[in-house]
């Protein structure tokens, strides 16, 4: 399931609303201009099959490999390459990979040190122990075994504390380095839970979003793609500031105190205790061709010109992304609220993009059928 966090639209009352339970989705990203999309015949399969080569070359890539941020620091990861067993789930992904840094361990980490040696602790959600433990215990034995340390996790099912221990400082940290880059990855893998949103679902923005649906569908109905399954539920109009992957109570928990600490040091400050007035203006798509659109949206800009809503939501998105809680990938939100969405022709309640991994981090490739935005760009600019 997934679930919203959301600010109230006027930044007062209760911090937090929850959003209605909705089916475990993924988040859209603004496909960057890479290539001109044709309209000739057989394009779209052509598009999509140059969409996977190109996603297994990204991954493949020698000179372009993927960088980790961990403490500030920026490490290389190489890939990780999965082993099947016969009669053994495929769900537990074998650790073959190591970490390289170009310097020295980092301090970023508390260490111990005690009668035995050192000691240092990792939180984790034990829906990841798994993939520290690795099958057969192949990923913790090589871990201990390269690192010269002693790695305890948990029981399934159980929270707490991944401990190491070992003889060496550098040892501990190196292996808690590797673990941190383990989880981060898995992580990142796992399905969207909960999103941070802006309602925009006021009376007055329903009646127009309807009126905008009902137009739609007279005036365009018959170009390509478009139909009454693709729009937006009025009930569910939002600002997304950005997607989390919360696996534990105590993220859920660590997540709501995040937002009250937001609220308390800038939140207040930047809308000066008074109620933030949007408005929506203008419809733009999400990719560079108008003719094979995937996401249309409203744009959003304060009624007094000013950039208020802009830096509220930076300075959440870089608290959180600080925290590790979202993964970051861009330095600032896109404000937009999503009216037409290709994503919703099969489900109904999918928020964002699909993401590229199933729940037990296997990659799925799901097809959209986009739609012609032309003469809706046309026809609705004032919307």
């Amino acid at each position: 399931m997934i679930q919203g966090f959301t600010f109230p639209h006027d930044i007062e009352g209760p911090l937090l609303s929850a959003l209605s339970r909705l089916p475990r989705s993924r988040v859209t990203r603004v496909s960057p201009p890479s290539f001109r999309q044709s309209r000739r015949p057989g394009a779209l399969r052509e598009r999509q099959d140059f969409t996977r080569i190109l996603f297994k070359e990204s991954i493949m890539e020698v000179l372009r490999p993927q960088l980790v941020r961990i403490g500030g620091r920026i490490y290389r990861k190489n890939p990780i390459q999965e082993q099947t067993y016969q009669h053994e789930e495929e769900d537990e992904d074998f650790y073959q990979g190591f970490v390289e840094c170009a310097e020295d361990p980092c301090d970023a980490y508390e260490v111990v040190q005690t009668q035995q040696g050192f000691r240092c602790t990792v939180k984790a959600p034990s829906l990841l122990y798994k993939h520290i433990v690795g099958k057969r215990g192949d990923t913790r034995k090589k871990l201990e075994v390269e690192t010269k340390t002693s790695i305890s996790i948990p029981k399934p099912g159980q929270e707490g504390e991944i401990v190491i221990t070992g003889q060496h400082r550098s040892g501990v940290i190196s292996a808690r380095t590797r673990i941190d880059v383990l989880l981060l990855t898995f992580r990142r893998k796992q399905p969207f839970t909960h999103f941070l949103a802006f309602f925009l679902n006021e009376v007055e923005v329903q009646e127009r979003f309807l009126k905008f649906q009902e137009e739609v569908l007279e005036k365009c109905s018959m170009d390509h793609g478009v139909d009454s399954t693709i729009f937006q539920n009025p009930k569910k109009l939002h600002l997304t500031i950005g997607m989390l992957v919360l696996l534990s109570e105590q993220e859920i928990q660590q997540t709501c105190e995040m937002l009250q600490q937001c609220k308390e040091e800038f939140i207040d400050d930047i809308s000066g205790g008074k109620p933030l007035e949007v408005e929506m203006a203008g419809i733009e798509y999400m990719n560079d061709d108008p003719g094979m659109v995937d996401v249309l949206y409203a744009k959003v800009h304060m009624k007094d010109g000013s950039n208020r809503l802009q830096e509220l939501v930076d300075r959440v998105l870089e608290r959180f992304q600080a925290s590790g809680l979202i993964v970051k990938e861009w330095n600032s939100v896109k404000l937009h609220a999503t009216v037409m969405n290709t994503l919703f022709r099969k489900d109904p309640n999918a928020e964002g993009r699909y993401n590229l991994y199933t729940a037990d981090g296997k990659y799925i490739f799901k097809e959209r059928e986009s739609f012609d935005g032309r003469n809706i760009l046309k026809e609705e600019k004032s919307f």
